[in-house]
């Protein structure tokens, strides 16, 4: 049965993705980060007080989130196995990003395709956090490419991968640990400490799934007849260009599956950011590389799903 949520989960989630009046557990976790926070800045003040501050938030927000998963699943699971089935099943569908990061891509993609630069600035900033304000039509779908390449590790895969090891509280504490950095874990004067110890934990829990999504995007590119053999070169070779130590692999690795060219200088909270540049620009980007890269990340989550269902069965008969 446990198998079976996962596949039905993935199916919701390709189906129906984020309805936006729907309960959502991250909803719940952003509350609760917000309320911690709050409670941590009345009580902390200097630099090294916020960051043991942090550290509790940190602790607090994705322990909470484990425990309260772990105990509804097992009092559905107490009323009836089939409660438990189906709310597990909801618990996995709302882990899951692709569908939802497909649809905001493809938003851009479209205004884009209509030739309004204004309304896609404004849509690309919904799901970046750069100044999109004077961005063209290639720096946009570059920003675009970028995103779903890099969304593709915390929407999908990291979820999975944590879903296979410790089934869905630790896939639901992995998402609060993700959500602790979305919200936190910035290098500004007003996170930089509280902030502290949510952005290197995320950056510890998303290691290996970045860097099995080289493997899992450069296999996407071969099922789809791009150049996977670019992807696993440029994959490995530019894998730290990038400040983040994940975020180079799946970038690198969707730059040379399409051939373009991704990074560069981008400005963030009205700073200027020289990143280096990552891939081969052998063609220069196009508006149908957003959808080429929405393909790839399709078709690297159902290979994740695959992979990782083979592995629990592998780590289940084991035990």
């Amino acid at each position: 049965m446990t198998l079976a949520a996962w596949f039905a989960a993935f199916l919701l989630d390709s189906w129906l993705g984020d309805p936006p009046h729907w309960p959502h557990p991250v909803r719940w976790i952003g509350k609760l980060i917000s309320l911690v926070q709050r409670a941590v800045r009345r009580c902390c003040h200097s630099e090294r007080a916020l960051k043991v501050g942090g550290a509790g938030l940190w602790i607090v927000v994705v322990g909470l989130t484990w425990l309260v998963s772990w105990g509804c699943l097992w009092l559905m699971n107490s009323i009836h196995p089939w409660v438990g089935w189906l709310v597990e099943v909801w618990m996995i569908y709302t882990l899951l990003a692709g569908r939802c990061l497909s649809d905001a891509a493809l938003e851009v993609h479209s205004v884009l395709r209509q030739g309004s630069l204004d309304e896609s600035r404004q849509q690309l900033s919904w799901i970046v956090g750069r100044d999109t304000s004077q961005l063209d039509t290639p720096q946009i779908t570059r920003a675009v490419v970028e995103t779903v390449a890099e969304n593709s590790v915390d929407g999908v895969i990291a979820p999975l991968f944590f879903l296979m090891i410790g089934g869905a509280p630790l896939a639901m504490a992995y998402k609060a640990v993700n959500t602790l950095d979305s919200m936190v874990g910035y290098k500004t004067q007003e996170y930089r400490a509280i902030g502290y110890v949510s952005a290197r934990m995320d950056d510890l829990a998303n290691w290996l799934p970045a860097r099995l999504s080289w493997l899992l995007l450069s296999a996407a590119a071969w099922f789809i007849r791009l150049d996977f053999r670019q992807a696993l070169r440029i994959g490995w070779r530019d894998r730290h260009q990038h400040t983040s130590p994940n975020c180079g692999w799946p970038e690198a690795t969707v730059a040379g599956a399409l051939g373009i060219r991704l990074g560069g200088p981008n400005c963030y909270f009205g700073e200027r950011v020289d990143k280096p540049w990552i891939g081969d620009e052998r063609r220069k980007i196009a508006l149908t590389d957003i959808p080429r890269s929405i393909h790839l990340m399709m078709i690297a989550s159902q290979l994740a799903l695959l992979l990782f269902a083979l592995l629990r069965l592998l780590l289940v008969g084991m035990a």
